[in-house]
């Protein structure tokens, strides 16, 4: 029987690894649910602030007011989603999905949004101020009223796509 102790010590050693935050941890700054299905949640006002959401599923989920400041979410997935005055400033989107999100008043100043999907996104009043929108979709996307990337231009009424 010398695979027992074998076994015994392999075991041990996997307890001695620190274990990686569950999908079932409490929303809070810097938790960390990468890769965790988290659709159809209630997350409003949720502080988030640094939180790691790769991979993550929030598709259907309401973030509307969550501070989502510094996050790290490239591929997250938030189609459908509600982040209306959501705070997602400095935040990693790399390749996200934000298709059909509604981000009314949204802030995503300085956030990484290369790549993201915003196909048919709401994104009216949302202020881009500095983002990094580099080969992102905006297909269909509500643009009016939203401030531009330079900070300054407001996009127009009837900006559907593209900010005029």
């Amino acid at each position: 029987m010398p695979a027992l102790p074998v076994l015994v010590a392999a075991l041990l050693l996997l307890g001695a690894v620190p274990a990686h935050a569950s999908c079932s941890d409490p929303a809070g700054p810097g938790v960390d649910w990468r890769r965790c299905l988290l659709d159809r949640r209630d997350f409003q006002g949720a502080d988030l602030t640094g939180a790691i959401l790769r991979d993550t599923s929030l598709q259907r989920s309401d973030l509307s007011r969550a501070k989502l400041v510094g996050v790290e979410g490239p591929d997250a997935r938030f189609v459908s989603a509600i982040l209306t005055e959501a705070d997602l400033s400095q935040a990693n989107f790399r390749s996200a999905d934000f298709s059909r999100a509604d981000l009314r008043g949204a802030k995503l100043t300085n956030a990484d949004l290369r790549l993201a999907r915003f196909f048919n996104a709401n994104l009216q009043g949302a202020d881009l101020t500095g983002a990094n929108l580099a080969g992102v979709d905006l297909t269909g996307a509500q643009l009016t009223g939203a401030t531009w990337i330079d900070g300054t231009k407001v996009c127009g009424e009837g900006s559907i796509g593209v900010c005029r």
